[in-house]
């Protein structure tokens, strides 16, 4: 697929008809905080809905009940051994690098401020974690399995967001077009896929194309789970790159909103390195995993720790070197992986679950300001996000 700034432009006016038609009936209805109640312990794919759920949120989590019928299963199978293989530095380049690109688009800023607040970045870390864990486990799709509850609660959250913003007229849809739109979903499938992918290269990790494939294909099946048009999302690698260079052309810039999650998100991170010695590390990778400019436009603050973590990418060619040539050593090295992202995880999320809800309203100081508007489609020549 070939992409324009005329066909971004028409996916930055859409939405989720399906999701967003829900969302509307329940806010009409008043039935938000008895479908929020209903649904806090619905956490797995296969469990009855409680009786006296809203007839329209029956509807629609019995018509997102199953993924796509496209999706190839030994595909997915990669993917997850992938995951596995790489499960550190997948974690690392989500926190450091994928969250910190959502903040250098000032528009998604404002959207994520708006949502969670500037005081709780935790809370998005750890639904963000908690989310691709439950991709990845073997029971993903099955029953039992978290995964689809939970696409299927983030494809409301997004929804609501919409309707608050519009019907409250906090968001000029002239200027920026639907909040949340087709355009911002995929590109944050982009931010979560491709930009991955792209850090995993920063720091070194060897991965054959067909690993790297298979994990970007996973991601696919993701947005289909979350409403993102499946005409219009890239079906390679090679799309995927094309629409992303796009993306951050279009949408780039600096934001106070931006610079102030990025703070907040820094400093979560350098409360759960233990001690401070190693505290500067955290602003050292995402400077490394984003790039100078970005890092600049989100004030995140130099450190002598930026030269050290060039080095990084040499320390894990020889833990890469022990993995291919000792059995054991691979298996020693993939459990310590797995037992540092459950330790993230559970520093993050204080060892509960996290439970995704439509928000009954947002901030009621929101508001979108002139900055958004003025960044909105700047961006020196030289930025770029690799």
């Amino acid at each position: 697929m070939t992409y324009t700034e005329t066909s971004m432009d028409g996916l930055r006016a859409a939405g989720d008809e399906l999701a967003d038609a829900t969302v509307a009936a329940l806010f009409d209805r008043g039935e938000v905080g008895k479908f929020n109640t209903l649904m806090r312990y619905v956490s797995v794919a296969g469990a009855p809905l409680p009786d006296g759920l809203p007839d329209v949120a029956r509807e629609y989590l019995n018509a997102t009940s199953a993924p796509p019928s496209w999706v190839d299963w030994g595909e997915m199978e990669k993917a997850r051994l992938f995951f596995i293989d790489n499960n550190v530095h997948i974690s690392t380049a989500l926190s450091f690098a994928s969250m910190p690109a959502c903040y250098v688009v000032p528009t998604v800023a404002k959207l994520l401020s708006a949502t969670h607040g500037l005081k709780y970045p935790s809370k998005r870390m750890a639904e963000t974690g908690q989310f691709t864990v439950y991709l990845m486990r073997p029971d993903a799709f099955e029953a039992g399995g978290r995964f689809l509850p939970a696409a299927q609660k983030v494809r409301l959250l997004h929804a609501s967001i919409r309707h608050h913003l519009v019907r409250e007229n906090h968001w000029d849809t002239g200027e920026l077009g639907t909040p949340i739109c087709q355009e911002d979903m995929i590109g944050g499938q982009m931010f979560f896929s491709m930009l991955v992918l792209d850090s995993l290269h920063r720091l070194g990790i060897h991965m054959s194309t067909e690993g790297a494939e298979a994990y970007y294909y996973a991601w696919r099946v993701v947005g289909a789970m979350l409403g993102v048009d499946q005409d219009a999302v890239p079906k390679s690698l090679e799309e995927a790159r094309r629409f992303l260079d796009l993306y951050m052309v279009r949408h780039m810039g600096p934001s106070e909103e931006g610079a102030h999650l990025t703070r907040q998100l820094i400093d979560l991170y350098e409360e759960v390195v233990p001690g401070t010695f190693f505290d500067p590390i955290v602003s050292a990778l995402i400077r490394h995993l984003v790039g100078d400019t970005c890092a600049d436009w989100l004030q995140v603050p130099r450190t002598p720790w930026d030269t050290v973590v060039k080095a990084v990418p040499h320390l894990l060619g020889v833990l890469e070197t022990i993995e291919d040539h000792s059995p054991l050593g691979a298996w020693a090295l993939d459990r310590l992986g797995h037992l540092t992202s459950v330790l993230e995880l559970s520093s993050l999320t204080r060892g509960r679950v996290m439970h995704y809800a439509i928000p009954e309203q947002l901030k009621k100081d929101y508001g979108v300001t002139n900055s958004v508007t003025r960044n909105r489609r700047w961006i020196p020549p030289a930025a770029t996000v690799s």
